[in-house]
């Protein structure tokens, strides 16, 4: 019998790690656990993120690291899925491996639209045996850049685990979707933007509701930090029309009653897609890899505010589709890839994979790491006296780092003037 661990930290987290562990095979033995952090879900951001599936958010403990690692070494899985943020994965995957007498394959993935890939991304997930993707086009430029990094590292293609099966193209709906985003757009600026076109739409189609669907709502925490959360931003537009409204909940339900859903780059233009919901990728903004918009490129959901208000919504064209989340699902190979990481771990050396990035500091970088991931919820003595040194530790460390560049950009201006001039003609 496989049994399988899973851990999930914040909403996009828990979302995708439970559709995940639902779609693996229903022999392996399964159970589904929070570690406490302080992004962790409120009850509401848990219950929506939980629903379609089996798992009871009554019945998903909160386990602090340590009780954590305590339950790995009792239960002894052979397979952990992580699904993570990267700074606490990597905090995870070390506390686990020390608990276990024989470590667990550590699966993991990214719970959303990952084009481009990034540094970043690999960086953290490297110690893992097997990575999740969700389009032939990331598991292909994932490889290019893991190659590139020098990162030795498996990945599976597996469809989104939450993306409903593909419908045809479906028309009527009562609500304009918008699906807020923490990151993008950033400035204060361009969200009051956003608000506006929201709100010109709603004036110019009565017929409609404009729902401003969150992922959290005041208070609470999500995956990335909202700097200008749209429901207070909501609270100071002059002339707000009444069938302009905030809603937070599973996307799923409100994509039940849409007529189109408008996005930046979230996911959710993915399973509105898939539902044969029209869709409009803002690209007022521009199109680049900081609005995580990339991927739409050639598949005609890329539109302007204008085409917002002016109640012309688009459908993804055929040619972007298997290449883009779309694939068939017959090419699906993430559970042979998991199950290749079983066998090397039956077969004998099963060791961790090394660290890409993070070893400077042995192990009070290691203090550091789980302090800065957990917060208040590291109460150990080294937690609370890393602060003490890490903070100050790492102002010089950016001084000296900044020097250096600085020295170099100057020796290569002198190596520049030292060059003969060639004769001019």
């Amino acid at each position: 019998m496989v049994r399988v661990l899973a851990i999930a930290d914040a909403d996009s987290y828990v979302k995708w790690g439970a559709a995940v562990l639902e779609r693996m095979p229903p022999e392996w033995l399964k159970s589904f656990v929070l570690i406490a952090t302080p992004v962790g879900p409120s009850a509401e951001q848990l219950a929506a993120a939980l629903a379609g599936t089996s798992i009871r958010p009554d019945r998903v403990p909160v386990l602090e690291l340590a009780e954590l690692a305590d339950r790995a070494a009792v239960e002894a899985p052979d397979i952990v899925l992580l699904s993570l943020r990267g700074p606490i994965l990597r905090v995870v995957v070390r506390s686990i491996t020390k608990s276990t007498a024989r470590r667990p394959v550590f699966v993991t993935g990214l719970p959303g639209i990952s084009i481009p890939p990034t540094r970043k991304a690999l960086s953290f997930r490297s110690q893992t045996d097997v990575v999740l993707l969700h389009s032939k086009r990331e598991v292909r430029e994932f490889r290019e850049l893991a190659e590139r990094m020098g990162v030795e590292q498996d990945f599976g293609l597996a469809t989104l685990p939450f993306l409903p099966e593909r419908r045809e193209a479906r028309t009527g709906g009562t609500d304009v979707v918008f699906a807020a985003q923490a990151k993008v757009p950033a400035t204060l600026t361009d969200r009051m933007h956003v608000l506006e076109w929201l709100a010109q739409t709603a004036r110019a189609h009565p017929e409609y509701r404009v729902v401003i669907k969150l992922r959290a709502a005041a208070g609470e925490q999500q995956t990335h930090a909202e700097r200008y959360p749209f429901d207070r931003l909501l609270e100071g537009l002059a002339d707000r029309p009444a069938n302009l409204v905030v809603s937070t909940g599973s996307m799923a339900e409100h994509l039940e009653n849409a007529a189109v859903l408008v996005t930046v780059s979230s996911t959710a233009a993915i399973e509105a897609a898939a539902l044969g919901v029209p869709v409009i990728a803002l690209d007022d903004f521009g199109v680049s890899a900081r609005l995580i918009n990339l991927v739409f490129v050639g598949s005609d959901l890329l539109a302007g505010s204008e085409e917002l208000i002016a109640g012309r919504f688009r459908r993804p064209h055929p040619g972007w589709l298997d290449d883009n989340y779309f694939h068939d699902p017959a090419e699906n190979d993430w559970i042979e890839a998991i199950e290749r990481a079983l066998a090397r771990r039956e077969a004998g050396p099963f060791p961790l994979r090394p660290l890409y990035a993070g070893r400077l500091g042995g192990p009070l970088r290691q203090v550091w790491d789980r302090k800065r991931a957990l917060g208040p919820y590291d109460t150990t003595i080294s937690g609370r006296l890393i602060l003490l040194v890490g903070y100050p530790a790492r102002s010089v460390y950016r001084v000296l780092r900044r020097t250096r560049r600085s020295l170099r950009a100057r020796r290569a201006v002198e190596d520049l003037e030292l060059e003969p001039r060639r004769p001019a003609g």
